[in-house]
Order: C-alpha cells, then sequence, then structure tokens
C-alpha cells in the first residue's frame, strides 16, 4: 500500500538536474492543494522499510504453509505406502499359496517365470549400458556402432546383442503383434456391432410381444385353472446352506395356480446336515399348500447336469409342457411366470424364454461392481441383440423357462461338459428351434464376493465352451441349418468370443508389450493400448452408466483376468488338468433391504394360510434336533485366509519390470499403462480385491 501523506501542497519543487542543483519552483494558483517536493524521478515509488519488513513476514508465512501443506500430503503417503506394505507382508507370510491339481496346469505359470526372469536379466544389461551412455536409437530407428566406435569387451557384448536382437527377435515379435493386433481389431469391430444393434432396439423399441389371439387373461381366469399350462419349476443345489431358504421361499410364492404347478428342490449336498436343513424348509411350505418336493441322488454323477437329468426322468413329468430352472441363489417375483410362459402360446417353435439377471450385492466391493459392468453389457447388449435378431443365445443356465418337448427332441440333459446350459442351447438351436430374451424380466441373484469364488466360476465359464466347441464341431458341420447360422455358430459364438477374446488379451496386453520394451523394434503402437481399448470399455460400461466411475479399473482388471480365461481356455481346449473341475460358487446369502421387507411380508402371509397337514413330521423333528446340537455346540471362530496367486503376481513383476525398463525409452503412456496394469496384477496375486475366504 502507498504510504499516507498530510504535507502541504501549496508549492511543487523539483531539481533541474541541467541547472546544477537550483530547482525549479512552480507555484500552484489554488492555494487548497498541497505541495510535495521530488528528490528523484523514482523517488515516490519506493516502498518504505516498513512495508519490507511487511511483505517479508507474509512471503515467510506463505512458504511455511505450503512446506506444512507438502509435509502433510508426503506423510499421508508414507501412511498409505506402510499399510500396503504390511498388507503385503501379511499376504506373504501369512497367506496360502495357491496349489494345482495337475502338473499340467502349472506349465502356463513357469512360461511367465521364464519370461520375468529373461526380463530382468535385460534390464540388468540395459540398465549398465543406459548409464554407461551408449544410446542408439534416435527417433525409434536403431544405429549399430562401427567397430571403430566400441569400447572394450563389454560394449562389444552389448552391440552384437543389439545386432542379434533386431535381426532374430524383433521380427517373430512383430509377426505375433501383427497377428493379434489384427485379431483384436476384428474383436473390437463384433463389439461395435453388438453395440449397434442395441442402440436399433432402443432406438426403435422392438420387445418381445405376445400374439394378441394367443395371450392369456388371468384376470378372467381365475376362477378356472384351465388355461394356465402345466409348469414345472427345478432348484438344484449343492450344499446351498447360505442361500437355499430365500430361493425355496422365493419360488413357493410364484403367482401361479397350485395345481398346475410342480416345484421340484434338486439336492445334491453331502453333508447330512444341510439335508435335513433343506427338507425342514420344503417340509414348511409344503405344509402351506405348495406343491414341492424333496429329491436327494445317491449316487452325484454328472455335477448339474446329472442333477437336472434324473430329475426329468421322473414319470410325472411328462404332464408338464413347460419348466423353469432357477439356481439356489436365484428370487424370481411372484409374476415371473405370467410374464414368461404366454411368449409360448401361439409360437410353436420357441424353445426358450430367458429372463435377465439383476444383483443384489453389485455395490458390496470393488470386484462385485467389476462384475455388475460384464454382466449389464453380456445381457443388455449381447444376449438382446442375439435374441432380437438371430433367435439364438446362450442359455445362461437359470432364469429361464423350456419348453419340455424341445429338451426331449435335442436330446436332453448330458453330462459330457461343465456347460451343461451352453450344450443344450446349441443343441435345440441345431435343430431348429428358437429363443427369446426378455429385457424387461429381472430375477435377484448373487454375485461372488471373492476373488477364489469368482476366479473358479470364470475358470468353468472358459474352459466348458472349448470343451463343447471340440464335440459339437462335427454335428455343427453336419446339421441342417442354413449356412451362415452354421458360420454364425462357429467363427462369432465360439471362436471369436470364447477362444480369440482371451487369446489375444492374454498374449497382446501381457506377454508381448512388456516383451517389446526390451525390444523396441517391435514397439506397439499408442492406439491399441490406450485409445482403442478405453472406447470399448466406455461401450462396455454403457449399460451399467452409474459404474463409470470405474471405467479405469474395469480396463484393468479384465486384463487381468485374462491370464485365468487364457488357462482355462487352453486346458478345455486341449482336455488339460483342470477342464472338468466343478466347484460350486460360494455365495454369501445377502439380500437388498427391499427384499428383505418384501419377504417378511410374504412369510406374514404365508403364515396366515391354513396348513394341510398331509406329512409326517418326523423331518421337522429331526430338524429341531439338529438345530438344537448346532446352537448348543460352541463354535470356534472361523479364521479367513487369502491366497498368493503364483501366476498374477509373477505377472506383475513382468509388466514393473517392463515399465522401469520404458523409462529409459521415455515412453510416457507405455509407462503409465505398464505401472497401472502391474499394480493391478500385484493386488490381485495378493487377494487384495473382494472380500476374503473363509
Amino acid at each position: 500500500m502507498a504510504p499516507s501523506l498530510s504535507i502541504n501542497f501549496s508549492k511543487w519543487w523539483v531539481k533541474d538536474s541541467s541547472r546544477k542543483g537550483n530547482p525549479v519552483v512552480v507555484t500552484m494558483e489554488n492555494p487548497n492543494y498541497s505541495v510535495l517536493e521530488i528528490d528523484s524521478p523514482d523517488s515516490a515509488f519506493q516502498p518504505l522499510e516498513k512495508d519490507r519488513g511487511k511483505n517479508a513476514k507474509q512471503f515467510t508465512w506463505l512458504l511455511l504453509l505450503k512446506a506444512h501443506r507438502a509435509v502433510g500430503c508426503l506423510a499421508w503417503l508414507a501412511n498409505s505406502l506402510c499399510s500396503l506394505l504390511t498388507t503385503v507382508k501379511k499376504r506373504l507370510f501369512f497367506g496360502s499359496v495357491e496349489t494345482e491339481i495337475s502338473a499340467k496346469a502349472k506349465f502356463l505359470f513357469r512360461v511367465i517365470l521364464t519370461f520375468l526372469v529373461i526380463a530382468v536379466a535385460f534390464l540388468s544389461f540395459e540398465l549398465v549400458a543406459h548409464f554407461k551412455g551408449w544410446h542408439y536409437f534416435h527417433n525409434h530407428n536403431l544405429h549399430i556402432p562401427q567397430t571403430s566406435e566400441i569400447k572394450g569387451w563389454f560394449h562389444t557384448a552389448y552391440v552384437r546383442w543389439l545386432e542379434f536382437r533386431a535381426d532374430y527377435i524383433a521380427p517373430p515379435i512383430q509377426s505375433l503383434s501383427s497377428f493379434c493386433m489384427l485379431l483384436f481389431l476384428i474383436q473390437s469391430l463384433d463389439r461395435i456391432l453388438l453395440c449397434l444393434g442395441c442402440f436399433w432396439i432402443k432406438f426403435k423399441k422392438i420387445k418381445p410381444i405376445i400374439h394378441e389371439d394367443s395371450s392369456l387373461n388371468y384376470d378372467d381366469l381365475e376362477g378356472s385353472n384351465d388355461g394356465y399350462p402345466m409348469v414345472l419349476v427345478q432348484i438344484p443345489m449343492c450344499n446351498e446352506k447360505e442361500v437355499y431358504e430365500q430361493s425355496i421361499s422365493a419360488v413357493s410364492q410364484l403367482d401361479w395356480p397350485k395345481d398346475r404347478l410342480l416345484i421340484q428342490v434338486l439336492d445334491d449336498s453331502d453333508d447330512e446336515g444341510i439335508q435335513w436343513l433343506i427338507k425342514g424348509e420344503v417340509s414348511k411350505w409344503s405344509q402351506k399348500g405348495v406343491n414341492i418336493i424333496y429329491r436327494h441322488r445317491k449316487f452325484r454323477t454328472g455335477y448339474k447336469a446329472g442333477n437336472l437329468k434324473s430329475a426329468m426322468s421322473c414319470g410325472y413329468v411328462k404332464d408338464y409342457e413347460f419348466v423353469a430352472i432357477f439356481d439356489a441363489d436365484f428370487q424370481p417375483n411372484p409374476d415371473f411366470l405370467k410374464l414368461t410362459v404366454p411368449h409360448f402360446k401361439g409360437n410353436p417353435q420357441l424353445a426358450l424364454v430367458q429372463a435377465r439377471w439383476a444383483f443384489v450385492n453389485k455395490d458390496e466391493n470393488l470386484l462385485t461392481r467389476l462384475q455388475n459392468v460384464n454382466l449389464c453389457f453380456h445381457f443388455e447388449v449381447e444376449q438382446q441383440v442375439n435374441g432380437v435378431f438371430l433367435n439364438f443365445f446362450g442359455f445362461n443356465g437359470t432364469a429361464g423357462v423350456w419348453r419340455i418337448k424341445a429338451l426331449e427332441e435335442s436330446g436332453g440333459w448330458l453330462e459330457r461338459t461343465t456347460v451343461e446350459d451352453m450344450d443344450i442351447a446349441v443343441r435345440a438351436h441345431l435343430n431348429g428351434w428358437k429363443f427369446m430374451f426378455l429385457n424387461d424380466v429381472k430375477v435377484l441373484c448373487e454375485l461372488p464376493e471373492s476373488y477364489e469364488a469368482y476366479r473358479k466360476q470364470q475358470h468353468r465359464w472358459h474352459s466348458g465352451p472349448m470343451q463343447l466347441f471340440r464335440l459339437c464341431l462335427p454335428a455343427i458341420i453336419t446339421s441342417k441349418i442354413a449356412f451362415w447360422k452354421k458360420g454364425n455358430l462357429i467363427f462369432l459364438f465360439f471362436l471369436l468370443r470364447k477362444l480369440i477374446l482371451p487369446f489375444y488379451s492374454f498374449t497382446l496386453f501381457c506377454i508381448i508389450l512388456p516383451l517389446t520394451m526390451f525390444v523396441p523394434e517391435a514397439e506397439l503402437p499408442t492406439w491399441v493400448i490406450c485409445y482403442i481399448p478405453v472406447f470399448l470399455s466406455f461401450l462396455n460400461i454403457l449399460p451399467a452408466p452409474k459404474s463409470f466411475p470405474f471405467i479405469v479399473p474395469y480396463l484393468l482388471f479384465e486384463n487381468t483376468m485374462s491370464v485365468t480365461k487364457f488357462n482355462a481356455m487352453v486346458s478345455g481346449l486341449f482336455q488339460l488338468g483342470s477342464s472338468y473341475e466343478w466347484i460350486v460358487t460360494k455365495k454369501a446369502g445377502r439380500s437388498s433391504e427391499p427384499d428383505l421387507l418384501a419377504a417378511e411380508e410374504r412369510d406374514a402371509k404365508a403364515l396366515s394360510l391354513p396348513l394341510h397337514r398331509g406329512t409326517s413330521d418326523s423331518g421337522l423333528s429331526e430338524l429341531n434336533k439338529i438345530r438344537e446340537c448346532q446352537e448348543t455346540v460352541p463354535r470356534s471362530p472361523v479364521k479367513k485366509m487369502n491366497k498368493i496367486y503364483k501366476k498374477e503376481l509373477a505377472l506383475a513383476f513382468l509388466l514393473l519390470t517392463a515399465a522401469v525398463r520404458s523409462l529409459l525409452s521415455a515412453q510416457g503412456m507405455h509407462f503409465y499403462y505398464l505401472l497401472f496394469q502391474g499394480v493391478s496384477f500385484l493386488l490381485v496375486g495378493l487377494d487384495l480385491i473382494g472380500e476374503q475366504m473363509d
């Protein structure tokens, strides 16, 4: 601020340098003006000493404030790093390392470990050369030094390595990367076409309709059940202690005439206590007038397919026209059958009506949020587009209604693969049957909350299709369906979406990309590692718009899962290791708050119904004894163990090693991608994503 002046301004004295110190006097005529004497032209603009001290103090305080903020930020980063290192230490010392079933399943891990060792050796070699100042790349063009430029034996070895790398290593890597990029572009085009088909369906408001001449008016049929077809409902389960009660309760309250509906609870549990719990739940609803029966196989062969096949062999099944299937964690709404079964009327070629899944725990953790993105795209885009334009898609194994005649004519349930749902769908399609997908009919279910459960589920989902492809290929070629349908089955349904996708995802982004950091002659373009993947991730996340903040974690996690999907694809294609392994997905038994309130209201109404004592109470007495024993016996605390996944950890260190190498070449985009992708593999390898497993 300028200093305040109280000087008499009656005269203005100005020193004139040309007059040797004689001042020039300027007299102002207005005596009310003040006079200021200026000794030099800059004297009026010089700050006072007091102001200089004040400004210095303000500047000092500003520096101290910024220093305090910087120290606070560094302290937060240090605390976060210490927490992460502590968690990593616990995982390394107390986590259980995953164990593979066969020696063949360890092959992929050994391949990745070999690449890691080679990458570390190359990085050490490159670091020495970098610090010695041997830079032979200008605008990504290699310049091999002449003999006169070589200095010492180590320099000679480095030059020989450059020549060998450029002549023998870079060409095959470039060829493989070009092939993978071609597959990447083809799969990206397929994904874009699916999205365009979905946009067209939304724009034209295309929805499956019920034929007017065959639609059922349920209000007019309340007094008569003759217009309702006979429906069989099956609930296959195996040791589903967490979810059996809510699924049986939801299915038992389907709005359908009791004499036109039969519920089969197909229990494959090998735990006698769980068997009695399920029997008790079935007996409870049976006494409320629900037509429900309990079935348990003595010989549990064929997993879920064997369970369904055994149930369909019952003599009374011939009296039923349709069968609805729900897994143990699915909770259909009471109007499910009234929204699905009418589509079969007047449409004799329709074999399957598939409903969409909705998830009660989609916001439980990061893992469930990322799964929700994938499955929303699967139902909203893939299933809906294929259902509208092709009348064919893969049966999801649950939340669907089958025409029993179509099942029987297609050969019924077969136990030859772990994807019995896809198997029966392909065989029905080859026999000329049509499918329908209802995007507006949703059935609540549960997502795996732990990485271990999700990993095993994905292994089964990606190894089974390759098994099925080997078995179905001759039947597809010799079938009587149209040629374009054969092409769709072979090239799109199986090869592109089940084989090529995991192949190029793993090979291109997890193996070739880190190797190109050590072989710069084969460097991948930026659009491959950034622009197109981000664009495709944007398309994938459109059906779940609330998940847009997770677009980057989604992209990284999908690449992380490529190692599991690739391993499963190879094991299924070549019948290796655990290709026929079936492990029931771990459930938590969660329900959303509105579902709990609705279930409480339904149970209250059901309790008011008269009981039909047509069965013995011996099962309930045994159930009460089991519950009493469970209450009296003290339970030891269950420790939640995390696993350490060797393949993911090896890939994490490979990608991080490549990220360090990319710094030497100042490759910004490649560095950031490798860094974040390596951290993603590290978090998954240490089981730091999702819930812990009991």
